[in-house]
């Protein structure tokens, strides 16, 4: 007959395992969600970018496409199933909390509470996202985003900004969402210094507060000026000029239809 376990035992190996969930639970949401978090808002903010309007983030998506084959399993392994995973633990720690932000509002208490509220927010609008965007959503009636068009015209600037336009709502729901994912972002950079024992001592936590609200600001203003760069990207018939965008083969893009040299003017978009 097998001897039962002892309590200490087992709670003590619940213990380690729980301990190195939450490891794994703060290292994911930092390399590499966070990480792709920082170049993704970064790559959309090319949009930005001087020059003839939506070159530059034709130019950074077709860099990302060049994987082929690739960019499938790398999105797969580096960022859903982390993302899955930091989400799903994250709502198991939010259920298991108890923080007391009513009845003591101290900055931490106020922030524990701030980082579960964010972390809901950005999950719902992560999955908004990916239906709108992502190949993924195409059964559904998403997979708004093309990198071309039927005539290989590029479209992904053109795609993307008619997506955000197509009701006066999505462009707040991605403020909401960046605003979300940058203060979670930000504010768990915070805690995971403290998590891994880099900042113990009061002043280096006090420090390091001022680092991470610093990135978060900056992060937000990059990522709030994206959504305005597609929110203002002329798609609309009524109102939308020409959006060229050179070929190497010698003619000129619009964001609808590939014009020859000798016909390039200023033209309305095709996508109204």
């Amino acid at each position: 007959m097998e001897a039962e376990a002892h309590p200490a035992v087992t709670a003590q190996a619940s213990g380690k395992y729980h301990f190195l969930v939450r490891r794994l639970h703060s290292l994911a949401g930092l390399v590499p969600i966070g990480a792709f978090l920082v170049i993704h808002i970064f790559t959309n903010a090319s949009i930005l970018a001087p020059g003839a309007e939506g070159e530059q983030f034709q130019k950074s998506v077709e860099r990302i496409h060049a994987l082929g084959p690739l960019l499938v399993p790398v999105e797969i392994l580096f960022i859903f199933l982390p993302l899955t995973f930091h989400a799903l633990f994250g709502f198991v720690i939010w259920f298991e909390g108890k923080p007391n932000p009513m009845q003591y509002r101290y900055g931490p208490n106020i922030r524990y509470t701030l980082q579960r509220w964010t972390g809901g927010i950005a999950f719902f609008f992560i999955l908004y996202h990916v239906y709108q965007m992502h190949w993924l959503g195409a059964p559904f009636g998403g997979a708004a985003f093309e990198v071309h068009g039927p005539s290989d015209e590029p479209m992904a600037a053109a795609s993307t900004a008619k997506a955000i336009q197509q009701a006066w709502w999505i462009a707040p729901v991605y403020v909401i969402g960046v605003l979300a994912s940058v203060f979670h972002l930000s504010n768990g950079l915070w805690t995971a210094m403290i998590t891994w024992g880099i900042t113990i001592r009061p002043r280096s936590q006090k420090i390091a507060g001022y680092v991470c609200a610093a990135f978060g600001i900056v992060l937000a203003i990059v990522g709030l000026g994206t959504v305005w760069g597609f929110r203002s990207f002329p798609v609309n018939e009524k109102d939308a000029q020409q959006v060229m965008v050179p070929d190497s083969r010698g003619g000129a893009w619009n964001c609808g239809t590939r014009t020859p040299d000798s016909e390039v003017g200023v033209r309305h978009s095709t996508l109204g």
